[in-house]
């Protein structure tokens, strides 16, 4: 679960992370407001939506104008630039083509910039640790540093067992080039956003840039906070902080129907049980010469009910052009996947191809079900053959 930046930043502050003073607004009058209570004489107004290159972002209504990050003199400048962004859809590298509509803005304390760096908390697949990284690179996307200047990278894993130590922050201090004050700053900064991160069941905290002022202070210039969806139950208090407004609508749908499902930018939509089976599709469907429209995986449990609702998202999204079924019949039976087609099908006045792979148990009852059914589906017997024959139909069928 992701969460605004004026949201991270008060979570992080509850821990000790440094962070500016700043006031979230939902209108232009409740923006200057909030730079009265600051003190001045520059302000940042901040579009708050999930995805970054705000800063770097262009309003859909006004391509060659500001970006979604602003500075502001005045209350009045702070109310001309919040009147620009509430309401207006900001297109950024992250958000796509179609962009994100502003809702609210966060007016922020400006501060005296002296350095820019970078810092994240994420854990590490490989060795199963949580590992801090740093880098001298702050405002700049990590995936460019890491593909241009992977030296500039550095890292530091802590063990489980024993939590962050002094050496641990010292070595990246070190690392970053910090000097006097500023390491013993950067280290309760560090080790705040650990304990933050290991209380909270973060996926990833990540400040990008990290500052140090001219007066040698540390403080957190953007925020960014994502929280294993798999420990939200730990912390019912984050709910409220989940904003609906900036998921995808089938998404949400979906998680409603406890359905793994994320849209994407293809043609053919897919519903699959188990992860791996469904990545395997969507490859192969690429392999074909087309693209998945989404990730779906239904499941082990499934019922009938809960597929008729998966097949309904699919066909939701208006780029599907086809539909690949893909079941291999475990815990998860063929012959309810395909009652739940044939429902769903019927409900919604299927008018895109439909090819239909299943393997495992009750097999023979699940194809004699959709056999009867009096439906155009296309049998398959195995994957390759399904990804080639809903290639050939929704070529056949534009």
């Amino acid at each position: 679960m992701n969460i605004h930046e004026y949201q991270a930043k008060e979570l992080l502050r509850g821990y000790g992370v440094a962070v500016l003073d700043g006031y979230v607004a939902w209108t232009p009058d409740e923006a200057a407001a909030a730079a009265a209570k600051l003190p001045g004489p520059v302000y940042v107004v901040k579009s708050q939506i999930h995805a970054g290159g705000r800063g770097a972002g262009r309003f859909a209504d006004d391509p060659n104008g500001k970006g979604g990050v602003r500075l502001a003199k005045s209350a009045e400048d702070v109310r001309a630039a919040a009147e620009a962004m509430i309401g207006h859809t900001l297109v950024t590298k992250q958000t796509g083509p179609a962009g994100r509509r502003v809702n609210r803005v966060y007016v922020e304390a400006g501060c005296d910039i002296a350095r820019e760096l970078y810092l994240s908390l994420l854990v590490d697949r490989a060795t199963s640790r949580i590992t801090v990284m740093a880098s001298t690179e702050g405002g700049m996307e990590i995936e460019e540093v890491a593909e241009h200047n992977p030296e500039k990278i550095h890292r530091v894993a802590v063990d489980p067992a024993t939590g962050i130590f002094p050496f641990h922050t010292r070595r990246l201090a070190f690392a970053l080039g910090l000097t006097g004050k500023q390491i013993a700053a950067f280290s309760k900064f560090v080790t705040a956003m650990y304990q933050a991160f290991t209380t909270l069941d973060c996926a990833i905290v990540e400040i990008n840039p990290l500052v140090v002022t001219g007066a040698g202070e540390v403080v957190a210039l953007d925020a960014k906070v994502s929280f294993d969806d798999n420990a939200l139950f730990r912390h019912p208090e984050l709910e409220k902080l989940h904003d609906e407004a900036e998921e995808d609508p089938k998404e949400l749908e979906a998680a409603k129907h406890s359905l793994n499902y994320v849209a994407l930018d293809g043609v053919i939509g897919c519903m699959v049980n188990g992860a791996g089976l469904a990545m395997a599709t969507m490859d192969i469907i690429k392999l074909y010469g087309s693209s998945p429209a989404n990730f779906l995986d239904v499941g082990g449990g499934a019922t009938k009910e809960r597929v008729t609702a998966a097949f309904k998202i699919i066909l939701s999204d208006p780029n599907v052009e086809g539909i690949l079924v893909n079941i291999f019949g475990g815990i998860m039976r063929c012959d309810v996947i395909a009652e739940g087609v044939v429902a769903a099908a019927r409900e919604v006045s299927l008018n895109v191809p439909l090819v239909v792979r299943l393997e495992g148990t009750n097999v023979e009852l699940g194809k004699q079900i959709l056999a009867q059914s009096g439906l155009k589906i296309i049998a398959a017997d195995n994957l390759a053959d399904a990804a080639e024959k809903v290639v050939k139909a929704v070529k056949e069928n534009a």
